[in-house]
């Protein structure tokens, strides 16, 4: 049996983990800390667990082997260093920071503290992911040319931070709103699947203004080394999503449409793109299984920190890129 802690419980991920966990025969949550005492009671109860009132007796709890970090993001760096530093294996809800520099000194922090580190990038296990990533490994797609990702939902229209999760839509909390919140699921997936881009474009924007200046929506140009450019597009104002990915090049084409897969390309027979393609690998456990799984020593697929970090590096450029106008370069770690 692991234990585990529960360090912050505002992200609005968190009940799904506390779902998870409640579902694991082989980890007990040890305890559970929040700086809202309401929170923490909360969350406590749903995984029948004990409230900490203070964080250090976690940190210096020697059976505590793991932190789950689901608080708001401006604590992230705090909490992150701390539990490196007590030698604490990490789960830290997505973003990992606010933008570069922060991201690359928890990089940094976990890397000499030589703990396993996960956050929630779960789209990379899904099987359709998987299968486009071997192809493009395996040169079906021949020079890639051109790419998107797309992730996109109601939330500003259907009032989804109106409630305790009020804080992701307020970028002095948050770090970020709407095109960062859900952008970096399809930016890690484009990074996974494509490499660091050189320099970014931008154009993000307010739509509806429910959550005040906070960002609704946006489009990104990410421009990778070779000449692949690739568009990026998340936003909380968006009633559809059918097209989530896309990638296409010299000798193949692969789109995800409305949950299914269309793939062609000249070096796989079958691949014509006419019918959906159902041969596919087998999907990962989600993202905060793959870290439990960790935990108990097995050799799972995890999300390295410094990606976690260049992702916000890249997303950083974006925000800028978009105040200033122009083309910014990511910031390297």
């Amino acid at each position: 049996m692991i234990q585990v802690a529960l360090v912050g419980g505002t992200h609005i991920h968190t009940p799904g983990f506390v779902k998870r966990l409640n579902a694991r025969t082989d980890v007990k949550v040890a305890a559970v800390w929040d700086p809202n005492a309401d929170t923490a009671q909360r969350r406590a109860k749903d995984l029948n667990a004990p409230v900490v009132a203070d964080l250090s007796a976690i940190l210096a709890d020697v059976n505590i082997r793991g932190v789950v970090v689901c608080s708001e993001t401006n604590r992230h760096e705090e909490l992150v260093v701390a539990a490196a530093k007590a030698k604490k294996h990490l789960f830290v809800e997505k973003p990992l920071g606010f933008a570069a520099a922060d991201a690359y000194r928890m990089a940094k922090a976990i890397e000499d503290a030589g703990v396993i580190f996960q956050t929630g990038y779960f789209n990379r296990g899904n099987a359709q992911h998987l299968f486009i990533r071997e192809q493009i490994q395996a040169g079906a797609f021949g020079k890639i040319t051109r790419a998107r990702g797309s992730n996109c939902h109601t939330g500003s229209l259907g009032g989804w931070f109106d409630t305790e999760w009020r804080w992701m839509a307020d970028p002095k909390i948050a770090g970020c709103g709407a095109f960062g919140d859900l952008g970096t699921h399809s930016l890690d997936l484009l990074m996974w699947l494509l490499g660091e881009p050189e320099s970014v474009a931008a154009h993000i924007g307010v739509a509806t203004g429910r959550y005040g200046d906070c960002d609704e929506y946006g489009e990104a140009l990410l421009r990778f080394p070779g000449g692949l450019v690739a568009t990026l597009a998340a936003g909380w104002v968006d009633h559809a999503n059918p097209v989530p990915l896309l990638i296409s090049g010299t000798e193949g084409h692969a789109h995800i449409h409305n949950g299914q897969l269309f793939f062609k390309s000249t070096k796989v027979e079958g691949a014509d793109g006419k019918e959906p393609w159902t041969k596919l690998p087998e999907a990962w456990p989600h993202a905060f299984e793959l870290y439990l799984d960790a935990l108990h020593g097995k050799d799972v697929s995890l999300v390295g920190v410094r990606e976690a970090a260049a992702r916000n590096a890249a997303m950083e450029a974006c925000y800028r890129a978009s105040k200033e106008g122009t083309w910014v370069n990511p910031i390297k770690g």
